[in-house]
């Protein structure tokens, strides 16, 4: 039961180096938000905040991730000026954009679940893991965007999918890479321990 409960406490979400890397990534995503450009035919900007959700679930795993996200968005609902271009409010979550918003809860869970069960980490399992949640953020982010805007499914794409996605395929490539990165240079100092994995 001892060796059970200190592994548990080592690698878990509540470990407190776990706990400061997740905190570090609410952060990242937060500054991340802010390198946002407008785009004329849509009401969701470009953003860098999506990469703070792929690093957050390559990087910590499904829990610490999930729990790095929902404090960004917790963030962003209370008024903090965390989502795109200083904005907070409950109004952003339920507004044109909300749906990418929520999409990066079971974004960032299903990149740490992939992240948790594979052995070797390679560039080609987390760009996949990384496209596979990229195509979560898609789905809702148009699915809400259709909704508010009375958009049809064909519209919906054009204008909250297809605008976006070289930058963001762009995006899921380098935070595979730089994912990696991290890690290595993580486990060299002896800090292996912060990550998922």
């Amino acid at each position: 039961m001892a060796k059970l409960s200190n592994r548990n406490t080592t690698k878990g979400p509540t470990h407190p180096g776990r706990l400061t890397m997740s905190a570090l990534f609410t952060a990242l995503t937060a500054v991340l938000a802010q390198f946002a450009i407008p785009v004329p035919i849509s009401p969701v900007p470009f953003t860098g905040q999506v990469m703070g959700v792929f690093l957050a679930g390559s990087l910590l795993g499904k829990r610490a991730g999930l729990l790095s996200i929902t404090a960004y968005l917790l963030l962003g609902a209370a008024g903090a000026p965390v989502f795109s271009l200083a904005r907070g409010g409950m109004h952003i979550l339920t507004g044109p954009s909300g749906g990418y918003l929520w999409g990066f809860i079971p974004a960032v869970y299903l990149i740490g679940l992939i992240t948790e069960k594979t052995s070797r980490h390679t560039i080609f399992i987390n760009t996949a893991a990384m496209l596979a949640a990229l195509a979560i953020i898609y789905f809702f982010g148009a699915l809400q965007l259709g909704l508010i805007m009375g958009y049809n499914a064909y519209q919906s794409i054009i204008v909250g999918v297809l605008p976006y996605l070289p930058l963001d395929l762009l995006k899921a490539w380098l935070a595979a890479w730089l994912g990696l990165q991290l890690r290595s240079t993580l486990e060299r100092n002896g800090l292996g321990h912060t990550v998922s994995g």
